[in-house]
């Protein structure tokens, strides 16, 4: 199989330091792969094998024992056996190993809850998600927005050379039901997936909790439960409005995202490239295409991404992103048009008037290939913007 080097590996290899190192992410997005690479001599265990979770839950400190190596240990899914990390603190007390255990997880409640309780101040956590424009430019995969929207980032599907078809149902019937049942007690399956393809199908626009409730038949505080639930099992984030400045007078309702495109075309039907040009949905999947690899740049640098967007209590001003920084707020809008206009910048230059900045310190990605700075700001062609994060911090 394929190895797709990741621009994670360089931050993890820098996280050996800590004695304990948890790289989490949902299932499929390689975490396996790229730890058991970067750690070839760890010995590996692989929680999801109902067995092993009854052995070690049986006699943890015996298990231990019994797998500990001089390298180092990788559990897999460590989130199935949590009581585990009790005795890990234990080990990491007694010998301090740097680098010793590494622990991949796919359930991000689950496991924050666990490290906070058991290994707070001893573990380095770094998180991966699917391939990033970067890492598809580097392995020959990027093509056109349309295919790379609809295909996403998940490794296998192109290790394996699926299909979409192919790859996307099953992914959503063996990982992402599971989980779900993993942490609660879904009753009527069926409910939750018509309640994730109306997630897919409002991608960049802001939540309407009632209307979820609604169009899905639920209450609407299991609507903010299975919200949490998708955040959780990393199928979805939501963007948070910046408000701290420019008075109050903005929204404060987040908008909804997935962390991988290819995986909302499918639960939108959307299996060609083609199909995806005439979609009505197309500038809302392009602007998600961007806003998750800029998340997978922070992340893949082990940095928290301090993403917003920002938008008038009117609608009449709104920006895709702002990037908070110590120094200032950074504005960055995204089009999917392929040739580029003024008046894709005409809700860039809004913003600086209300935030009082220059328009030379803004950001516009779309969706042709030049790059040029001007009067106008920076404008950056969408296979361009995968060094976006790294040119600026």
């Amino acid at each position: 199989m394929k190895f797709y080097q990741r621009q994670l590996y360089e931050t993890l290899v820098r996280y050996k330091k800590f004695p304990a190192i948890a790289l989490l992410g949902p299932r499929q997005s390689g975490k396996t792969t790229l730890a058991r690479h970067t750690f070839p001599n760890h010995s590996y265990i692989n929680l999801d094998d109902l067995e092993l979770r009854q052995m070690i839950q049986e006699d943890p400190k015996g298990f231990l024992r019994k797998h500990e190596s001089q390298k180092g240990i990788i559990f897999d899914e460590f989130q199935n056996v949590p009581e585990l990390l009790l005795y890990l603190k234990v080990l990491i007390d007694e010998k301090n190993r740097p680098g010793y255990f590494v622990l991949t997880g796919s359930q991000n409640f689950l496991v924050n809850q666990a490290i906070t309780e058991s290994l707070a101040g001893r573990v380095g956590i770094l998180n991966l998600l699917p391939l990033s424009l970067k890492e598809l430019e580097e392995n020959n995969l990027l093509t056109s927005p349309e295919e790379t929207i609809v295909h996403g980032g998940y490794p296998r599907l192109y290790q394996n050379s699926f299909t979409t078809q192919e790859f996307y149902p099953s992914y959503i019937q063996t990982y992402v039901e599971r989980d779900v049942r993993t942490i609660i007690n879904i009753k009527n399956l069926s409910t939750f997936q018509k309640f994730l393809k109306l997630c897919a199908a409002r991608i960049g626009q802001l939540l309407n909790y009632s209307d979820l409730a609604t169009q899905c038949g639920i209450s609407i505080p299991t609507v903010h439960e299975w919200l949490s639930l998708l955040e959780a099992s990393f199928i979805i984030f939501l963007l948070r409005p910046h408000w701290e400045n420019f008075n109050k007078r903005v929204t404060k309702t987040p908008k909804i995202y997935f962390n991988d495109t290819g995986l909302a075309c499918s639960l939108l039907e959307i299996t060609d490239p083609k199909q995806l040009h005439i979609s009505p949905l197309y500038g809302h999947l392009f602007e998600n295409l961007i806003l998750t690899d800029l998340y997978k740049q922070y992340y893949n640098q082990g940095l928290v991404a301090p993403l917003y967007f920002w938008r008038d209590k009117n609608g009449e001003v709104e920006i895709d992103c702002i990037i908070s920084t110590h120094e200032k707020l950074i504005p960055i809008e995204i089009k999917s048009g392929e040739t580029y206009t003024k008046h894709f910048s005409a809700g860039l230059k809004k913003w600086c008037s209300h935030a009082e900045q220059s328009i030379s310190d803004t950001y516009l990605v779309y969706g042709g290939t030049h790059s040029f700075s001007g009067k106008d700001g920076h404008v950056i062609g969408w296979k361009n913007s995968g060094d976006f994060i790294k040119n600026l911090v």
